[in-house]
This record gives structure tokens, C-alpha cells and sequence, in this order.
């Protein structure tokens, strides 16, 4: 007994000269919002799963919403310092409320029109003087608008958007409160699930890239002077987790279903990744050097100051900074 002590105390005595010697980087905690699609969180779980955040010092709270209305509004107003979203990152930032450092994927075809035959919707045309549910403002009213107009139809004269968040707009198209609904997956799982007679019209793709939405990350004002260096670690966690996700696909949706995405099955997930168009890191490097991510915000960002009559719109080129990334990629 005495020998094991004396060992353990040596031992105790060893572990205590050897600690300082031992660089241990400092942790900073960051409040996270995010919507809870493939989209916008995939990366953000991927890098969780690999203890990305941990190992870039980061001590992420992850905060979800219902709808990216809800995220900027919960930014402005100091709950949150950074969030992931869809298309709404073209919104708020040209209202002077968040910056924009880092982009996700584009919403190639996530965003989809479905209807109710037996309410007498069989084709685009069938839609004039109908109802129609969706989240106003998000990525699905954008690609609404795109769709109706490339069909014909006045979005503001022909038809009657119904602004409701999107669990009411697909609980009133599942009733046939509405014949009409436009969502962004995974909301369509409810709706096959729920209304097996209904039927997908469209979906984004037919509309790429010529209105291409982004999702993307924005951080609030105020935090996005003050912590470029969290900015930049967040960047770092982004960016193996994204490669990942990239190149081995198959076995990160894989794991990404098991512990984040219980309820959708592991062919849904892999239909929602289809749905969206990722790049490498490296070829975000010339999205980002040559304009083409400004472009695809402004496009939208035009969309809202139209929709939202926004006074004196903030342009992209100013509301995104791509110095950030480009610079962690070539450090």
C-alpha cells in the first residue's frame, strides 16, 4: 500500500511538472442559429461530428429556427451572434442588419411547388386565381416568384400568396386549405407522407443558375468587427467538414442521419444532398475571387428590394466580404 502510493503521488508530482509544457488554446463560446435542413446545417453538423469546433477553440451553442425571418430578427436583436439560412441571407444584410462571410451550397432544386390535382391544379396555368401557401420572403416565395413569372403568371395579380410559416403552410396544403403549396425540403417528406395524392409541379433546378440562391453564413454587425478571428475559426471548422461532405458523401449523410436526422430516412437525406449543389473548398476560392457569389446575392437581394420595396438597399458588394475566407484558405 505504501509503494502504490508512493508511485501514485510521483506519478501526481510528474503530471504537475510536465503541465506547463502544454499548450492548451483558448475557447471562446459563440451563440449558433441555423435552420435545420441539409442545405444549412450539413456542415456545421460535419464539423460537429468530427470535433472541428472543439479543435479550432470554438464552443458553438446551436440555436434553431423555424424559418430565417426568425434567425436575422433574433441577430438583430443580440440573441445570436452568427447564423447559417437560406435565400433570406439577401434580405436583411441589404437592410444594413448582418454581414455575410461564408456560403454553404446553392439551393439547386430544395425548393419545390406542390399541389392537389383533385382541387383542379394540373399545370402551372391551372394556378391563376388559387391560393397558394409559403413562407413569404424565404427561399421558396423566391423560387415561387422566379416559377410564376417564367410561366406568365403575375405573382402579384394572378395568383394569392398566403404568408404563413411553413409548418401551417404545409398543414393547410395537407387539409386542402390550400391547393397550393411552395416549400423548401425537408417539408416535403410531411407532405408525401401525409397527402400521397398530391404532386410535385416543380422544383428550383429549371431555374439555375440564372436565379441561384445561396445559403450561407452572416454574422450580426456589431460581432462581425470585433471577431474576425472567430470569423476566420469558424471558416477553418467549415472548411474540412465541407470537403468532407463533398468527397465522401455516402458515409457523412450516413452518419449525419444517425445522430441528426433520426426522422428522415437515410434515401430522403441522400435526395436532399442531390438537391443541392456543393463545391470543394478550392472552387469557392474562384466564386469567391471572381464575383460570382456577389452575383448570385445580388440577383436575389434584387428580388427582396422589389418584394420588400427595401429603401436604398445595401448592395452585395458591400454586405459581402469574401477577404475572410480567401484569406484562411491562403494562409
Amino acid at each position: 500500500m505504501k509503494r502504490r502510493s508512493f508511485l501514485q503521488l510521483s506519478l501526481a508530482g510528474a503530471a504537475t511538472v510536465a503541465m506547463p509544457s502544454i499548450a492548451f488554446a483558448a475557447t471562446d463560446e459563440i451563440k449558433v442559429g441555423y435552420l435545420h435542413t441539409l442545405a444549412v446545417d450539413g456542415q456545421m453538423w460535419t464539423a460537429d461530428l468530427r470535433g472541428l469546433w472543439k479543435k479550432n477553440g470554438l464552443s458553438p451553442k446551436f440555436i434553431q429556427f423555424q424559418t430565417g425571418l426568425d434567425l436575422f430578427q433574433a441577430m438583430s436583436g443580440g440573441s445570436i451572434d452568427v447564423l447559417s439560412t437560406g435565400a433570406v441571407m439577401s434580405n436583411f444584410p441589404a437592410r444594413g442588419q448582418g454581414k455575410v462571410f461564408l456560403i454553404n451550397d446553392i439551393e439547386y432544386a430544395t425548393a419545390q411547388l406542390w399541389v392537389h390535382p383533385d382541387m383542379g391544379i394540373h399545370t402551372w396555368e391551372d394556378l391563376k386565381g388559387k391560393k397558394i401557401s409559403t413562407t413569404t420572403g424565404t427561399t421558396a416565395h423566391v423560387f415561387l416568384d422566379t416559377a410564376l413569372r417564367a410561366h406568365h403568371i403575375d405573382p402579384e395579380k394572378d395568383v394569392q400568396v398566403i404568408n404563413q410559416r411553413m409548418p401551417d403552410a404545409v398543414t393547410a396544403f395537407i387539409s386542402k386549405a390550400v391547393p397550393a403549396v411552395a416549400l423548401w425540403v425537408p417539408f416535403n417528406i410531411p407532405v408525401e407522407q401525409k397527402s400521397p395524392g398530391s404532386k410535385m409541379l416543380g422544383d428550383a433546378s429549371a431555374y439555375y443558375p440564372e436565379a441561384a440562391i445561396v445559403d450561407g453564413w452572416a454574422a450580426r454587425n456589431d460581432f462581425f468587427e470585433k471577431h474576425p478571428d472567430i470569423l476566420k475559426r469558424i471558416i477553418r471548422t467549415w472548411i474540412p467538414a465541407n470537403d468532407n461532405l463533398v468527397a465522401h458523401p455516402d458515409e457523412t449523410l450516413a452518419a449525419l442521419q444517425k445522430a441528426h436526422y433520426p426522422d428522415v430516412p437515410l434515401k430522403d437525406l441522400k435526395t436532399q444532398y442531390k438537391a443541392q449543389k456543393m463545391f470543394s473548398s478550392e472552387q469557392w476560392v474562384k466564386f469567391y475571387a471572381d464575383g460570382t457569389v456577389t452575383k448570385w446575392l445580388q440577383q436575389v437581394t434584387d428580388f427582396f428590394t422589389h418584394f420588400a420595396k427595401i429603401q436604398n438597399p445595401v448592395p452585395a458588394s458591400q454586405y459581402f466580404d469574401p477577404k475572410l475566407y480567401l484569406e484562411v484558405k491562403k494562409a
